[in-house]
């Protein structure tokens, strides 16, 4: 059976969702049946393969006319609320975008609005649809590494400061006295959280006993890149993730759960996975991945279970509220940074190793010692 999508969103990561649907649509899994944007795709922005799907800005009423089954909702942040009980009450069921929500209040009135309507909502968290998250959970609870003492993650990544102007929201904590809190933690490094949290079993929100946050900024910009945040868990282990989009040598992230007697390492874009322990030698393996809009039509259709529901993010959304309530990022001290002209980008010397030892250590930039992080007062600590 062949299932019809609308995609709300369809420029700059949209991109990726057209790439996407088009081998669905190649499969027979879908048909792309129309694309929500506020200015029409041209023919050459529409992936060859895919046809003429209908157009509109009018994302409800596009729903109705193409009488599609499944949005996939790729749209600014502060949008994805409101879009997607659009979608849930036209009984349309949604693939939504991470970060689900700016706010755990957003996050509430959509996941609560969907259930409520009876739709089904997969959350895009594409590394959680990676094989090895169940294979890495089966290796803590049969003692592969012995008692789990916390997960770590780190992201090094670069942005040009040409990213922050991609658009009005770009690097913002709120704009129009909306929030968005487009932060490295929360956006574009967003799947090092939430897989460290899956890995530790901290997926719901109640999961989340505490935070702690350290936010800074390189760039001049409103939101924190360069950052890290540690996280108390009802489990009883802590996760602290560690990431910056000023890297010197930007590199692939990571998570790292630590065991009492060895160490899982799996680096999520790659589905990659690498066993340390005791008495053993170095085991490294690669996974597949399931597909998220795939596994939401298989769901659908033939009754696979879904993947990344809503409250399955709620851990991930305890964290994105404690960032939203914490001071604003403070600016690294102007000796911190260097620009590198010919990628017109900042660079925090130093911050890759930084980074690293966080995850490895599970300790925050001001325990570690960097000479620009914030002083113990500063850090912001949220019980939720």
């Amino acid at each position: 059976m062949t299932v019809d999508i609308v995609l709300a969103g369809a420029r700059g990561h949209g991109r990726w969702h057209l790439d996407n649907i088009r081998g669905l649509q190649d499969k027979g899994i879908v048909r792309l049946a129309g694309i929500c944007e506020l200015w029409p795709l041209t023919a050459d922005e529409i992936p060859e393969g895919l046809g003429t799907p209908e157009q509109s800005a009018d994302f409800g009423a596009l729903l109705d006319t193409t009488g599609a089954r499944v949005a996939v909702i790729c749209t600014p942040i502060p949008t994805h609320t409101d879009l997607a009980l659009t979608a849930a009450r036209k009984g349309v069921h949604v693939l939504l975008e991470k970060p689900p929500a700016p706010s755990y209040a957003e996050f509430r009135r959509m996941a609560d609005g969907v259930a409520e309507a009876g739709v089904t909502c997969q959350i895009g968290f594409q590394s959680l649809g990676s094989r090895a998250v169940p294979a890495i959970r089966r290796m803590i609870a049969e003692g592969t590494i012995g008692e789990l003492v916390g997960v770590g993650g780190a992201g090094a990544w670069a942005r040009a400061e040409s990213y922050y102007r991609r658009a009005p929201w770009a690097g913002k904590r709120r704009l129009n006295g909306v929030d968005v809190i487009d932060g490295a933690l929360t956006n574009p490094l967003a799947h090092a959280v939430a897989t460290a949290l899956a890995l530790g079993g901290s997926t719901r929100s109640e999961d989340v006993t505490g935070v702690e946050t350290e936010l800074l900024r390189a760039n001049d910009i409103e939101s924190d890149d360069t950052s890290c945040v540690r996280v108390a868990t009802a489990q009883g282990h802590p996760v602290t993730v560690a990431v910056t989009l000023c890297a010197e040598h930007p590199d692939e992230p990571y998570v790292v759960v630590h065991g009492s007697s060895g160490r899982i390492t799996f680096w999520y874009k790659q589905d990659r996975v690498l066993l340390q322990r005791a008495g053993h030698g170095p085991e490294e393996a690669e996974y597949g991945r399931t597909d998220l809009l795939e596994n939401l039509v298989r769901h659908l259709t033939d009754g696979d279970e879904l993947l990344v529901t809503p409250e399955e993010t709620g851990a991930f959304m305890k964290v994105v509220e404690a960032i939203r309530l914490a001071p604003d990022p403070a600016p690294l001290p102007a000796g911190a940074w260097h620009l590198l002209p010919d990628e017109q980008r900042r660079v925090v010397p130093g911050v890759d190793g930084l980074v690293a030892a966080a995850a490895d250590t599970l300790a925050l930039y001001s325990e570690l010692g960097a000479p620009w992080a914030l002083p113990h007062g500063l850090r912001k600590e949220v019980s939720t």
